[in-house]
């Protein structure tokens, strides 16, 4: 009996199926299209920066000196070199912060004039060897330029400031960031009848690390205490915020 009911069934389907195949207008039937809508969304750029207050001074202070023998160059720069890192650690600079930047070797061309027309010719040997200072006792910066101007260096460079570690302060600026971008996306939002929803994705775009901050009012002549004002350091970030639109 019950296979008896299934064929029957089995029947009907096929006949119905039959049946629809030629008298359903199926060429008057519109079926529209098949897509995935993406979801309205809006980026923008969100942007924060801070005033950070100068933690560390950098110098550079360099020797040349410039001979007929190569030797007695190295020996003279060698020398004041050595004079000047001794009397920078006796200040207090630890030896990590005080780096040799550039070192030089290499013999002068100088014209000379044979049968009527110019050469050159191997001239006088010139070495020259900077020394980079890192000074983190900020409060010592006119101390260290006087101490630098006086010594055996032919020439120096700073101070400039910086800041020793922006990563917490880039940290906070993160929050900030997102936050101006959603300012900036509620604006857009509100102009298109909609409302912000949720951050859908977040780049970084920019980061600023602060930049070295050239001493004011400095006097590498020496004597009277150089004035000098640490200031402050720019440190910026930027992030690219795409949020949801409803």
């Amino acid at each position: 009996m019950k296979s008896d009911r299934l064929t029957g069934a089995l029947i009907v389907f096929a006949l119905v199926i039959f049946a629809g195949a030629f008298f359903i207008p199926w060429d008057q039937i519109t079926w529209g299209k098949f897509a995935l809508v993406p979801a309205d969304t809006v980026t923008v750029i969100g942007e924060a920066k801070t005033e950070q207050q100068s933690q560390i001074a950098t110098f550079t202070a360099g020797v040349t000196a410039v001979n007929d023998d190569k030797q007695k160059a190295v020996d003279d720069v060698n020398q004041k070199v050595e004079s000047l890192i001794q009397s920078v650690k006796d200040f207090g600079i630890p030896e990590a912060d005080i780096k040799t930047q550039n070192l030089s070797i290499y013999q002068q061309e100088e014209p000379v004039t044979v049968g009527g027309r110019e050469r050159t010719q191997p001239g006088q040997w010139r070495v020259s060897n900077d020394v980079s200072i890192k000074l983190r006792q900020i409060e010592k910066t006119s101390e260290l330029t006087d101490l630098l101007s006086a010594s055996g260096a032919t020439n120096v460079y700073g101070p400039n400031f910086t800041v020793d570690d922006t990563a917490q302060t880039e940290l906070d600026l993160v929050d900030q960031a997102i936050k101006n971008a959603r300012e900036k996306a509620e604006a857009i939002a509100q102009a298109s009848d909609k409302k912000v929803g949720e951050v859908l994705n977040v780049t970084e775009t920019g980061a600023q690390s602060p930049v070295l901050m050239y001493a004011a009012g400095r006097d590498m002549g020496g004597g009277g205490g150089a004035p000098v004002e640490p200031g402050t350091s720019t440190v910026y970030k930027s992030l690219t915020v795409t949020f949801e639109l409803k």
